[in-house]
């Protein structure tokens, strides 16, 4: 696979470098327009500025994970009736073990909200999110927004983005989705996949060679050529969903015929059009991706990025292992260790789980060759075991029907619900230094569900549901799936709604405003958020030195995800499993900004302003305003923000009293998002500055306020560490009008607020 800079045409079907397309084809204009992302862009815009679009989607997705957040948020700040067909899955939360009866809670609040605002509302076990949007909502040329990351409809002609509830919020409320003209990226596809190999092998192939190089962040990556033909739209579903490990905005597939059969097959064949980039579709940098060169895949802990092929596994088995437990032997700082090498024998490598499941592994085609390959063998009855979790039930009927799901069960292999679980370590946790080979969409640490606090630790490596099956079928030993044979045909899927149509509450465009929504225990009100202050005085509360630190460590998932509907209880857990001290500190930095609203100013930091700025701070009482100086928390990572696009990340660190973050760059656009929404200042400092500083040092960022609403972009602060002042320029860059308003205001919540406000007045 090989990644080339610069600009490049695509012209008769072929890529051509933009300045050999010049003097070829004279007649021929370079034209960014012409991709088939901008084509579909364009028609959702409402900006005239050519740099800046403002983006208004065509429905909205979320799981019981993020929409209680967003309706409530929505409607503190004046909701009525979705606006667009809003699909609330309930894919994350289905498990009921956790938290006593607030999951199903959640669930019934959501039931509750689509009667009365006119959404559409998936039962626990019926679809994973993004497999409900394929059958249901994608249609050529559309655009859809969902609270969660995975949000990749590219390959069924659909722009999906996925981005934090606050960004749900604006749609739902009339307001746009506003981001700087995105470059696209041309990924040329050719040749044909070798039996074995599957759409997880080219996705980890894909992540392997964009991700660490940031090759394709915030960018639109665009499928075109002819080795798309050569695969089934499961084959290119799978690899679209994955994209967003690349860290791209979107995605976006050429059309043809495969596709238009799907839209068929489910009952909607006035979905499908043609799309297709125009002659002389001029791209930001292209990818050759050669399908015939690809090989069984694994991205060990703890990134899909972290690719290498199955046999360079097999045959560097001591030196590859010992390098992933070097890796989580730095991350914990020793506390706790992982003995993968513990699993070399003289037959290979033993794995201890295999899981097949949610948006990415739990496809029809993948579970069809997923049981041809047991037929040579089972899963054993020693410590491997072997999950599958089809993506939904009308895929769970097909596979009953045409006998898959009996072959399976045959094979010892245990058949599960629909439910995204295993993605987020909600189940099948592996035993403490297991080792669990997923065809799902990460392996971040502690993703999988282990707890290093508690001295537990396990890794999940991602593969390909055909190369999971060849393990099972060799008693758990490694496989590549491209080194046995086995009768890759199968059935073709017959889609049956009748369980969508028996099951699934459907009130898009009729919303009952009689309803009472109904409110468990669990389902609390965001707490009151302030104005930001004229200037600050912040705890240093968390330095992170990691090359990047995910959602997953800001906000762990799990058994967390029970309390996302309750801001106070979920923020207990910030960053609980990288660095446990944080809770407390930011606590205390809330606490010392209480008192401080009610005239009390704590003595640490009287000391601090009056050793920064050579004066003593007075009493300020004004809470309903901003005041001279505002107490809160703030973090240092290196690049924070990779993965899930939970808005808890960042609003966790609110409800704790945060009030900025400090980096060298953000890892998405997303997490940086979400800090705005929920008025955090996304501060950066730059690359060749080192951050010395340590948990408990004092920064002021004097005129912070003024600052923000000037746009001003950097900001000169003062740091107070081991007793030495220290200057800090902070810069706060690429904000639009409506992201100031709502920095200033102290968050989206009060943003709404003022709108209603001033439209009263």
């Amino acid at each position: 696979m090989e990644y080339r800079e610069g600009k490049f045409c695509y012209i008769n079907g072929t890529v051509i470098p933009a300045e050999e397309a010049a003097l070829r084809y004279p007649g021929t204009r370079p034209d960014p327009a012409a991709t088939m992302s901008r084509q579909i862009l364009l028609t959702h815009n409402q900006s005239d500025d050519p740099n800046q679009m403002r983006i208004s989607f065509d429905a909205l997705v979320s799981h019981d994970i993020t929409y209680v957040g967003i309706i409530q948020t929505a409607r503190a700040s004046g909701l009525t009736e979705f606006p667009m067909p809003y699909a609330l899955t309930n894919c994350h939360n289905s498990l009921c073990a956790v938290g006593g009866t607030i999951n199903e809670d959640d669930h019934v609040f959501g039931l509750s909200a689509a009667r009365k605002y006119g959404g559409i509302y998936v039962p626990a076990n019926t679809s994973v999110i993004h497999q409900y949007a394929r059958e249901q909502l994608a249609r050529c040329g559309a655009m859809i927004l969902g609270s969660d990351s995975h949000t990749r409809y590219g390959a069924l002609g659909t722009l999906g983005v996925g981005e934090g509830g606050p960004e749900l919020v604006k749609q739902l409320l009339g307001n746009t989705y506003d981001i700087p003209t995105p470059q696209v990226v041309l990924v040329y596809v050719t040749g044909k996949p070798r039996p074995g190999v599957g759409p997880h092998d080219a996705a980890i192939a894909l992540c392997g060679a964009l991700f660490q190089k940031g090759y394709a962040k915030n960018k639109i990556l665009e499928f075109v050529g002819p080795g798309i033909a050569n695969l089934s739209m499961d084959f290119r579903i799978g690899i679209d969903v994955m994209t967003t490990e690349t860290t791209c905005l979107s995605s976006i597939w050429e059309m043809d015929e495969n596709v238009a059969e799907y839209y068929r097959i489910h009952g909607r064949p006035q979905d499908y059009k043609k799309i297709a980039p125009v002659e002389g579709a001029c791209y930001d940098a292209m990818i050759e991706l050669d399908l015939s060169k690809l090989d069984s895949m694994i991205a060990l802990p703890f990134h899909p990025s972290n690719a290498f092929t199955v046999h360079q596994v097999l045959e560097n088995a001591g030196d590859i292992l010992r390098e992933t437990e070097l890796a989580a032997e730095k991350a914990w700082g020793g506390k706790v260790s992982l003995h993968l090498t513990d699993k070399i024998t003289r037959d290979g490598i033993l794995i201890d789980q295999g899981i097949i499941a949610g948006c990415a592994g739990g496809m029809y085609d993948n579970i069809c060759e997923a049981a041809s390959i047991l037929q040579t063998g089972s899963a054993g009855n020693g410590y491997f075991s072997l999950s599958v979790y089809p993506s939904s039930l009308p895929v769970q009927l097909a596979l009953l029907q045409n006998g898959v799901a009996a072959s399976l069960t045959e094979a010892g292999a245990i058949l599960k619900p629909c439910f995204c679980g295993p993605c987020f370590g909600a189940g099948d946790v592996p035993a403490n230094n297991g080792l669990s080979i997923r065809h799902t969409t990460r392996n971040f640490p502690n993703r999988e569900g282990s707890r290093p606090g508690d001295g537990q630790l396990a890794a999940v490596a991602l593969m390909d549901a055909r190369s999971i099956a060849a393990t099972a079928a060799h008693g758990g030993l490694l496989t590549a799936a491209t080194d046995i044979e086995y009768d890759a045909s199968h059935a073709p899927y017959t889609y049956d709604p009748a369980p969508y149509a028996r099951r699934v509450y459907n009130g898009w465009g009729h919303p009952q405003p009689e309803e009472e929504l109904r409110f468990g225990p669990n389902i609390t009100d965001w707490p009151q958020m302030s104005p930001l202050a004229d200037s600050l005085l912040l705890r240093l509360c968390a330095v992170i030195h990691d090359p990047v630190t995910t959602t997953d460590e800001l906000i762990p998932s799990g058994e967390t995800s029970s309390y996302r509907s309750n801001p106070e209880k979920l923020s207990q857990f910030a960053l609980s499993r990288r660095v446990p001290d944080y809770v407390p500190r930011s606590k205390d930095a809330r606490a010392a900004e209480a008192d401080r609203k009610s005239g009390k100013i704590d003595p640490e930091y009287a000391t601090a302003y009056e050793v920064l700025t050579g004066t003593v701070l007075a009493a300020e009482t004004a809470s309903d305003k901003p005041a001279a100086v505002g107490f809160g928390s703030v973090i240092f990572a290196n690049k924070p923000g990779d993965g899930s696009a939970r808005e808890q990340a960042a609003s966790c660190q609110k409800v704790l009293g945060g009030m900025a973050n400090l980096c060298y760059e953000y890892a998405t656009k997303r997490y940086r998002s979400n800090c705005i929404n929920w008025g955090i200042l996304p501060f950066t400092i730059p690359q060749d500055d080192p951050f010395a500083y340590e948990s408990g040092d004092f920064i002021y960022i004097p005129g912070i306020r003024e600052a923000v609403k000037n746009g001003t972009p950097q900001v000169e602060a003062k740091i107070l560490s081991g007793g030495q002042i220290h200057p800090l320029t902070l810069t706060l860059t690429g904000l639009t009008s409506d992201e100031i308003t709502i920095l200033l205001e102290g968050s989206l919540i009060n943003y709404y607020a003022l709108q209603r406000k001033e439209k009263r007045a």
